[in-house]
């Protein structure tokens, strides 16, 4: 799992999310506005882990425009939706990711660029039931993120794909 999902975004997927997220809206008395819908489309419509920010320039990318404000309480309707999920990487600000049936994953998250990719490792899995154990504890979840200097900026400036990473 190098920097998304082990299987592609199917359009099929994206349909079904976002038909879910009209009903979710329908249920809680929520109005399916057009720029909660496009809202929701970026996000569940990509593998990568956006920021509101990130969220705001894929809307205007595409001709919408929504409020700081309003992407801010739609990605929160998004996530209490349980679409989305909220990632935080003590950056000073959150990412969010579809939830479509992601097995848990643990990041790589680099510190020059913003890049995130994801990875899986059972070892690891294992590791961390043992380590609860030896220590007499009952382990529920985990989260880790390793933090560092992905390929292309350890390569620096003149690498091809500088400045045109895939995560942030």
């Amino acid at each position: 799992m190098s920097g998304g999902h082990e299987t592609p975004t199917s359009a099929a997927a994206i349909a079904a999310d976002r038909e879910a997220f009209r009903v979710f809206l329908r249920e809680h008395n929520l109005p399916a506005t057009a720029q909660r819908l496009a809202i929701a489309d970026v996000v569940l419509g990509t593998d990568r882990h956006l920021s509101a920010d990130d969220v705001a320039r894929e809307l205007r990318a595409h001709g919408a425009r929504a409020g700081t404000a309003t992407v801010y309480r739609t990605l929160e309707v998004l996530v209490r939706s349980g679409l989305v999920v909220e990632r935080d990487f003590a950056e000073g600000f959150k990412r969010y990711e579809a939830s479509r049936g992601i097995p848990h994953h643990e990041h790589l998250l680099c510190t020059m660029c913003g890049r995130v990719t994801e990875f899986r490792d059972e070892r690891l899995e294992r590791m961390t039931t043992l380590l609860a154990e030896a220590h007499d504890f009952s382990r529920q979840r985990h989260r880790l993120v390793i933090y560092g200097l992905c390929g292309a900026c350890r390569r620096g400036p003149s690498s091809s794909t500088s400045g045109m990473h895939h995560g942030s």
